[in-house]
Formats: C-alpha cells, structure tokens, sequence
C-alpha cells in the first residue's frame, strides 16, 4: 500500500517534471556511444543516489567511458546511440512507477 508521502512525491514529481524543473541523471558513455536519461526525481541528491545503480548496471553491461551528470531537464528521447545513429524512443515514467 503506498503511503500518503509516497503519492505526495509522486505528484510532485509529475508537477516538476510537467514544468520542466524535475532532476534528472545523464549518463553519457564512450562505449557504445550512448546518451542514456532516467528519472524524473524530486531532487537532485534523489538522482544522484539513485545514480550508482544506473551506473553498475551499465557497467555490468560491458559499458566504458561513462560519465554522470545530474541535471534539470526535460529530455525528449531516453536513449540516444550515437553509434547507430539511432534514438529509442520511450514513454517517460516518473521514478515511482506512475504514468506522467
């Protein structure tokens, strides 16, 4: 069961991101050359802890030359492979799993 806190951020976090002000963590890796966007979050100490995980994953993968930065954004396309010359297109979910 959700608590009263956790359906709060969650609107929040639809406003935030609504008004382009929601944080965001880019990871940008050298190989594959890939621009990779999660979020929304809250806050940005929100996306940086949110951050290693992202960042073991990807490494977990085989990526290398990663660098993180947490932004205010509102990115357009999650997932750019420069490499491909390809954009994959997904639906942006907010942090928590709800629809925006």
């Amino acid at each position: 069961m959700k608590t009263i806190w956790h359906n709060l951020k969650e609107v929040l976090i639809n406003t935030f991101e609504n008004l382009g002000l929601a944080w965001w963590v880019e990871i940008v890796t050298q190989n594959p050359r890939c621009t990779y966007y999660f979020g929304p979050f809250l806050s940005s100490s929100d996306a940086t802890l949110a951050s290693k995980g992202y960042i073991e994953d990807l490494e977990l993968e085989g990526a290398t030359g990663i660098v993180v930065n947490v932004k205010r954004c509102k990115p357009n396309t999650l997932t750019i492979a420069d490499d491909l010359g390809e954009k994959f297109d997904r639906k942006v979910q907010p942090a928590f799993g709800g629809q925006i």
